[in-house]
């Protein structure tokens, strides 16, 4: 016996209430973008043969670019709704506008494929948290 109802827009009662909180969802989303780009990055230095040439500025810039999804992760969950929900539209469309320069570069330099694989995760990650945030309606029932 089906004990779930169906409301009038189609959708099943039981799932919405048992759906997870948005903020795990947006951290869980932080993470996994971070997990791809370090999974991208173990490929690409898998993948050299000769010294890895970066300089230590380059990697100076990249670890702040990148240790944002780490704090967002966190601070997702410790935030006050509504400034969790901007903080995350904002710093999401920072973190998708700059992967999708890169995602755009790895065609352009006809990189190798795993670098395209790894891009377009974390575009779709980083994607998936804008959604979420903007989706984000009333934080103040969220908490």
């Amino acid at each position: 016996m089906n004990t779930t109802e169906e409301s009038s827009s189609g959708t099943n009662k039981e799932i919405a209430r048992n759906r997870p909180d948005v903020r795990i969802i947006l951290a869980v989303l932080w993470a996994a973008g971070m997990l791809s780009s370090l999974n991208g990055d173990t490929y690409r230095l898998s993948a050299s043969t000769g010294p890895l040439g970066a300089a230590p500025r380059l990697l100076l810039v990249m670890s702040m670019i990148f240790v944002g999804s780490i704090f967002m992760s966190a601070l997702t969950l410790t935030l006050n709704s509504p400034m969790s929900r901007w903080a995350n539209r904002i710093i999401g469309i920072f973190y998708a506008l700059i992967i999708f320069a890169f995602w755009v570069l790895n065609f352009v330099l006809r990189s190798p494929g795993y670098e395209i694989v790894w891009s377009t995760a974390q575009l779709v990650f980083a994607s998936l948290v804008v959604w979420y945030a903007w989706r984000w309606t009333n934080p103040e029932s969220q908490s």
